[in-house]
């Protein structure tokens, strides 16, 4: 039975801990240390094959690149708490030009982009018509 619908996602990651080139040298990872029950809810809602946005966060700030979610969510291999979870991703395509935060708050239809409202959380949804217009503004086509 074929998948109705990809969904879009946005995840953080400081780029002293976890860059984009790192990401992109490992090939892969597993996405762990989410500890906000929004942000785990978030990991639990990725299905194999979502794209998410990722975004080097505290120093950079900007949208750097598109990963894809290659196993859908399971234990944090981390923690022996069984709240948490982890996705496994894989980079799929840089950005031409990374999009600083500054140009998304800028950006009157970026406006209700998670990222924008709720800047704390480290997973959140991205609509089509954001993950797109971010993707334009970025200079990458997929």
């Amino acid at each position: 039975m074929p998948r109705a619908r990809r969904s879009y996602w946005l995840v953080k990651s400081e780029p002293f801990k976890y860059s984009w080139d790192e990401f992109v040298r490992d090939g892969s990872t597993y996405w762990d240390g989410v500890r906000n029950a929004e942000a785990r809810n978030n990991l639990e809602a990725m299905k194999l094959g979502d794209l998410a946005l990722y975004y080097h966060s505290n120093e950079g700030k900007e949208v750097v690149g598109v990963a894809k979610v290659t196993r859908e969510s399971y234990p944090d291999p981390t923690t022996d708490d069984p709240r948490w979870v982890v996705v496994n991703l894989e980079p799929l395509k840089p950005l031409a030009t990374p999009v600083s935060l500054e140009q998304i708050r800028a950006e009157s239809s970026l406006e209700d982009l998670a990222l924008v409202r709720r800047s704390r959380l480290s997973v959140t949804p991205v609509s089509r018509r954001h993950f797109d217009r971010l993707l334009r503004l970025g200079r990458t086509r997929l």
